[in-house]
């Protein structure tokens, strides 16, 4: 376990002015003596600093990342700085997911750092008809060679792999969370629960595996805490069709066949006017679904919020801010 307190700037949190990432700045920033250095390619305004911690900045994919670990000297370093969003550039995407990742690792391993807390993402799994429900953590790793998202999440996982095996004295925690709704969270996957009508798949539920923000930021600083190693997925009890998610959200559900949406998504993308083709309705068809046995008895973490309590939760805020 980690004794936090014995060395200044124990923690280092890359990814840091990120949606997860200023929660658990919160969280840490009220743990004594933990020492916390907030790491981020943006710059963080004096206004919006937490008091206690100290900022860097810097791209996790620059050479003078070496230089700020070693200077600063963390126990623990959490990596979150990757990419979140699907259908950006899939040069940039790799370089941040994957050769990020690398340099991160390099970083760790050349400081002397003890226990490193990656975010990977359910993705790694893949997207395929074929997969298990629920996914285990010791299923194999399929992400999607033509979805870039759900391949550089594998990759990163294979690469992790790897280095837990050649540097076991760098000790891993790897989450693989599922899709994470908190009250502010407007992205890709909220844009689909709030057009006028959810439009699903016909021929299959679309099960969606949740998880609030608040339970990942509470797992993360767990991880800190005990110094847990372990890969975990980090997902609710439950899961929610996007059908269920329409009436929870007081939409009518809108079922097409999966040729019509590819059909739409490849004119779209011709026309330039959206980043997604027509292979990215495997991101709908074939929703990984994730099994937190593992979570709960081996990590000892129990998520505060269900499936269905996680959408209530994101859908009564998003009322809130909007009313």
């Amino acid at each position: 376990m980690n004794d936090l307190s014995a060395t200044p700037r124990g923690v280092l949190v890359t990814g840091a002015a990120g949606f997860i990432g200023s929660a658990l700045l919160r969280e840490l920033a009220g743990m004594p003596d933990a020492g916390v250095t907030a790491l981020d390619l943006r710059e963080v305004a004096g206004g919006d600093r937490v008091a206690g911690i100290a900022y860097e900045t810097a791209d996790i994919r620059a050479e003078r990342l070496k230089e700020i670990v070693a200077r600063v000297g963390p126990r623990t370093v959490v990596h979150l700085a990757s990419v979140v969003a699907v259908g950006g550039d899939p040069r940039r995407d790799y370089e941040i997911d994957v050769l990020g990742t690398r340099n991160v690792l390099e970083a760790c391993l050349a400081a002397g750092v003890e226990h490193l807390i990656v975010t990977s993402s359910g993705a790694a799994y893949g997207y395929h008809a074929d997969n298990p429900v629920p996914l285990r953590e010791s299923d194999p790793l399929r992400g999607n060679a033509d979805f870039p998202y759900a391949s550089n999440k594998r990759e990163v996982e294979e690469m992790l792999a790897r280095w837990r095996t050649e540097h076991p004295q760098l000790r891993q925690t790897v989450f693989r969370p599922c899709t994470v709704l908190g009250p502010s969270t407007d992205n890709q996957i909220t844009a689909m629960f709030e057009r006028p009508a959810v439009i699903g798949l016909s021929g299959t539920a679309t099960p969606f595996s949740l998880i609030a923000d608040s339970d990942v930021v509470a797992a993360l600083a767990q991880a800190v805490r005990d110094g847990r190693g372990g890969v975990y997925n980090l997902a609710s009890d439950g899961t929610l069709s996007l059908r269920e998610i329409a009436r929870l959200n007081g939409k009518p559900y809108l079922p097409i066949p999966p040729a019509v949406l590819k059909g739409v998504l490849w004119l779209l993308q011709t026309l330039r006017l959206s980043k997604l083709g027509p292979g990215n309705v495997k991101f709908i068809q074939y929703r990984p679904v994730l099994d937190n046995s593992r979570l709960k008895t081996e990590f000892g973490y129990t998520p505060r919020f269900d499936a269905r309590a996680v959408f209530e939760r994101y859908r009564d805020g998003r009322r809130e801010r909007s009313s």
